[in-house]
């Protein structure tokens, strides 16, 4: 068993090893670092040493289409995914599908947090599916920019759909029994996306922390990080704040004196690029901006090098002596502390060898792909992180047309042509308003990507939770002991949302078997569906939508493709 975690894990550690492309690309780094800890330890991948030991996920490829928008295109990869069958009743139980997001997806992604806890509960089977582009999931061919226009969220709702009837016919799932996608962040949209665009195959969707509006200029982010900064219910004040801002205005005068203060300043802020140049100081104060930020945006999680309590004592200095550098001598601790929990040696490069790394088209064993997200975010997202507002505490470096001229540089991508695409996102997907029935959207206030997702019900079918203090994707961690009131009633409402689904969905198999019975004929003919009055449109395509209907999926996903 060791030598089979060493197998697995092993890969997914050494993403900790490699230095920064980016400074907005500390922010997902943090998050791959959490989850890695989270997926490595005993507990969260269910596995002991006893002889309870649980039984080990599978690991399984799809071979699925490059292009499934045209049906001349022929050429395939593998998808990698994983099943954890511990707990699933087979007959009509139900199967829980995690999607994957920007990155590698391991055996604990079936194995702790949702939707893992939850499957015992409903006899589910567990299924994770790996991002196109991500993790061990890329096609042959590299990465070049011909490649890349096959990396969209559509084409990874195409993934899941043909995902959807392959793994049913692999795993000899029955036609009634519901599937309910799971995702976190990016991965949280797709799951609110794939019941949107496909609730003949979707029954219902958990999307936690989704960022569904896709924004060009992201300056509430950093509105988010301030308030919580401020925040005393999770070790934040007015003076934690005000420190923040002083010890970002004293990285700021060394930067002006030059000479002998700025090398001063990136040796002790480990900045591996000089910072002789305007761009170069960009990437240091971004890099600066995303290590606080992310003490907010992972605050209070397992694995999180720096909770908010901790980055304000830091930066407070813990005692009666304050002086002005204090706060600047906390930051340098907060950036060690950061850096040796990473495994990292720098904190910012240059503006060149950031430019020169994101440009390599060879695919990295790393978990992160950074890359391939930067084109994401290029072609459809922005979420570009600024601080042009009065408000924001930190340097109001790096600005947006600095974030946009990577796109320029990287891919030969125009500000206009991403601000297009952001604004074409939005309205395929609809924003904050998608329209989607049978979707439960989670947040936490104090994740500053909640303000992009849906934080109330939309209706009785589009329901969403907003949990007091809870972080990125906090409600999809492993259970502690720690964890607040507010997060385990959280927990508890999507349990009892999950119990309301499916006895929606045992309800309506029910009557599917009793018009099957009355009027046998109209499963036997289209032409005799119209002497079927009983039924419902819903109940004809549960019923008739089964895995034998690839041909008329691939027509969904053309009419998708077109719109």
């Amino acid at each position: 068993m060791t030598v089979w975690l060493a197998r697995w894990l092993g890969p997914l550690l050494l993403v900790s090893l490699w230095g920064l492309s980016a400074p907005a690309s500390l922010l997902r780094r943090l998050g791959e670092h959490i989850q890695q800890f989270q997926e490595s330890s005993a507990q969260g991948l269910g596995l002991s040493l006893g002889p309870g030991a649980a039984a080990l996920p599978k690991v399984g490829w799809l071979e699925q289409l490059l292009d499934p928008f045209n049906v001349s295109d022929r050429r395939s990869f593998l998808q990698r995914y994983w099943v954890n069958e511990q707990h699933w009743v087979g007959e009509d139980g139900p199967i829980f599908l995690h999607l994957g997001g920007e990155g590698s997806l391991g055996p604990g992604s079936v194995m702790r947090g949702h939707p893992a806890a939850l499957a015992p509960a409903w006899g589910a089977l567990v299924i994770s599916l790996e991002h196109r582009f991500y993790g061990l999931s890329i096609p042959a061919g590299g990465l070049e920019m011909a490649q890349l226009r096959f990396l969209s969220s559509r084409h990874a709702l195409a993934d899941v759909v043909s995902a959807r009837l392959a793994l049913s016919r692999l795993f000899n799932v029955s036609s009634s029994s519901p599937w309910i996608c799971f995702g976190g962040s990016y991965a949280g949209s797709l799951a609110a996306w794939a019941r949107l665009k496909f609730p003949h195959l979707i029954f219902a969707s958990v999307a936690s922390s989704a960022p569904v509006r896709a924004v060009l200029d992201f300056s509430e982010y950093n509105d988010v990080v301030s308030r919580s900064l401020m925040s005393t219910a999770i070790g934040g004040s007015l003076e934690c704040r005000a420190a923040v801002s002083a010890a970002f205005a004293e990285v700021e005068r060394r930067l002006r004196l030059g000479g002998a203060a700025q090398a001063a300043l990136r040796s002790e802020l480990s900045a591996c690029g000089t910072l002789g140049s305007a761009e170069n100081q960009a990437e240091l104060l971004g890099a600066l901006q995303a290590l606080v930020g992310g003490a907010v945006q992972y605050d209070g999680q397992a694995g999180a090098p720096l909770s908010v309590r901790q980055l304000c004592g830091l930066l407070l200095g813990g005692g009666g002596n304050r002086s002005h550098s204090t706060p600047y001598c906390g930051l340098r601790r907060a950036v060690q502390i950061v850096l040796h929990s990473l495994g990292q040696k720098c904190l910012s490069f240059s503006r060149a060898e950031t430019v020169a790394q994101l440009r390599s088209t060879e695919p990295q064993l790393s978990g992160v792909g950074d890359r391939q997200w930067l084109y994401q975010t290029c072609t459809e997202f922005g979420f570009y992180v600024t601080c042009g507002n009065p408000r924001c505490p930190f340097s109001q470096l790096p600005a947006l047309p600095s974030q946009l001229d990577l796109c320029e540089k990287v891919f030969g991508l125009s500000a206009l042509s991403v601000a297009q695409a952001v604004a074409q996102t939005n309205s395929y997907y609809g924003g904050q308003t998608p329209g989607a029935n049978q979707v439960l959207f989670v947040n936490g206030d104090t994740d500053p990507w909640h303000v992009l997702s849906v934080t109330q019900a939309l209706g009785s079918s589009e329901s969403a939770l907003l949990i007091r203090t809870g972080s990125h994707c906090l409600d999809m961690a492993p259970e502690r002991p720690s964890d607040s009131p507010s997060l385990r009633l959280g927990r508890q409402n999507i349990f009892q949302q999950l119990q309301t689904w499916l006895k929606l969905a045992k309800e309506s198999q029910v009557k599917v078997l009793a018009a099957k019975s009355s009027f046998p004929l109209c499963y036997l003919s289209e032409i005799h569906k119209r002497h079927c009055p009983v039924m419902s449109t819903d109940l004809e395509e549960e019923h008739h939508l089964t895995v034998e209907h690839l041909p008329d999926t691939r027509e969904m996903l053309e009419k998708e493709k077109r719109q």
